[in-house]
């Protein structure tokens, strides 16, 4: 247990719980996290909007399709993109719709906006930006590829830390794919192992144009404090911007903050404002769902049973949205509750940690086995990080055992021959529900690295629809087939041997991958 000690002074204070009264003013049935929409937006949409993917083939296809059928604005954040033929292929689709959209003189001019992260982006001789550049040349006026670059890499430290290692001091993580009013929520990265055998999550929410909205000035947001790829290979900021390496810190992370939080609160300023309209309007007969089955409603929305809300972290700008709302799900998750939690990347924060062993609900923790996590076989130290995590894994299965809680929180290993695991987010099970009301998809690991050091994004999917229900329930259930409960057998298998220098190590790095 005194290993968790260790990381004591590194952690901030904790983040406060975020709860308030359900809107009285709501029709029966509103749903009990609407305090959510006091943080952030909240859309309201039918859930025949969403559908749930299960492979990373249908995401690929996917990404193709809707490419191909865009017509006014193609918006990608990533990590990076991939330099093999199935990525070669999306860029080819970007070209071919680009080259149709200036054909076609009366429609709008397609919009193509990439947001991919600096370090990771320009990794190698042969990069995310090489594969973008041809792009660049063609459509100056219609393309734009945004590289964010961390402000907490610069000076000495910038010079001194090699290509790949400078990864670990913070990167742009959010994963999201949208294509006129259509989005895809995701983990998923844009390359090759993503599209073929490494486990994922992606939820398609369909002509959602708020959403879409929202995604698009986030990234427009993002993209505007970053660094601008230009068509030479070189980058430059935008006029009048601070560099976040070469420019003052604080000014920099403000500006940034501002930006950021403009998006958001306008975006909440707007849904609120549409919310009095349809539920609250002072005159009978006039609110939207007053109107609702009537024979002139007919192009009018069905009322929402579903509500999305975007949760942003990004603690270099002093953004912690993600985290607030999700230490509050975990300390209101009411005794017999179920949540399925799932990460690639097992190293929770001491926070998270301390909620999960410290509360009331039921947990089933899915996690990668070593052979399907991402570094395995890696090169060089890199090739020791599956062992950490074996190894962070046994520390927390050991103070669950020391507690006496394996009966309400129980470790599961994702175990696939020939495929790597990449899926992160949560499943909420009321108290005597065999269904989730609610899902959290998106680009967060729950680790350190998520809460302090990168960008991140993801949406909490609430809904009342036992159809929509039943997706997510299929899902989790899909994803922990592959899997087996971890016991206390499982650490002394062989491939679970954790060398002395990396059990003496992770403590001092865990905070890094």
């Amino acid at each position: 247990r005194s290993s968790w000690l260790l990381l004591a002074p590194l952690l901030t204070p904790p983040v406060p719980v975020i709860t308030a009264p359900p809107c009285s003013l709501c029709p029966e049935g509103a749903h009990r996290f609407q305090w959510i929409r006091n943080l952030v937006p909240e859309f309201g949409i039918s859930s025949s909007h969403v559908k749930v993917l299960s492979s990373p083939v249908e995401f690929y296809e996917l990404l193709k399709v809707q490419i191909k059928a865009a017509e006014q604005r193609v918006v990608m954040a990533s990590l990076y993109l991939g330099t093999g033929l199935l990525e070669q292929e999306l860029v080819d689709c970007l070209e071919e719709t680009l080259e149709k959209s200036l054909q076609a003189k009366s429609s709008p001019d397609l919009r193509v906006s990439i947001l991919l992260d600096y370090t990771r982006g320009s990794r190698g001789r042969k990069n995310s930006r090489t594969m973008l550049i041809p792009l660049l040349q063609r459509f100056p006026e219609n393309v734009r590829v945004s590289l964010f670059h961390t402000p907490n890499l610069r000076g000495l430290l910038r010079l001194l830390i090699p290509e790949r290692f400078n990864e670990t001091i913070g990167l742009q993580h959010i994963k999201v794919y949208l294509f006129d009013d259509n989005v895809i929520l995701s983990g998923a990265n844009l390359s090759d192992l993503y599209f073929t055998n490494r486990q994922d999550r992606y939820v398609l929410l369909q002509d959602s144009p708020e959403i879409a909205d929202f995604f698009t000035e986030l990234v427009d947001a993002i993209g505007d404090v970053s660094l601008q790829l230009q068509r030479d290979d070189t980058v430059q900021m935008m006029e009048g911007m601070v560099h976040p390496y070469q420019g003052d810190k604080v000014a920099y992370c403000e500006i940034a903050n501002r930006r950021v939080m403009e998006v958001i609160n306008s975006a909440r300023t707007r849904q609120e404002l549409l919310h009095e309209k349809t539920f609250h309007s002072s005159h009978p007969g006039s609110s939207l769902l007053s109107q609702h089955g009537s024979q002139a409603s007919g192009s009018l929305k069905p009322e929402p049973d579903t509500w999305i809300y975007p949760l942003i972290q990004m603690k270099p700008f002093g953004i912690q949205i993600d985290e607030m709302v999700t230490e509050t799900l975990l300390t209101e998750a009411e005794r017999d509750a179920r949540i399925y939690l799932t990460t690639g990347y097992f190293n929770l924060t001491q926070a998270y940690m301390d909620l999960i062993l410290g509360t009331r609900a039921e947990y089933r923790i899915l996690l990668a086995s070593p052979e399907v996590n991402g570094f395995f076989g890696a090169k060089g130290v890199a090739g020791a990080i599956p062992a950490a995590y074996v190894y962070i894994e046994h520390q927390f299965y050991s103070e669950v055992c020391y507690l006496q809680q394996q009966e309400r929180v129980q470790l599961q290993e994702y175990s696939r021959a020939g495929w790597t695991f990449h899926a992160k987010g949560l499943w909420l099970y009321l108290a005597g529900s065999d269904l989730p009301c609610l899902t959290l998809i998106g680009s967060p690991n729950f680790g350190y690295r998520s809460v302090h050091r990168d960008l991140e994004a993801q949406v909490a999917i609430v809904t009342e629809n036992k159809a929509l229900q039943q997706q997510l329930h299929q899902e989790q259930e899909q994803l922990y087939l592959c899997s087996g409960v971890v016991s206390a057998s499982t650490f002394e298998q062989p491939n679970r041997y954790v060398k002395l220098w990396v059990k003496l190590v992770t403590p001092l790095i865990k905070n890094f991958f």
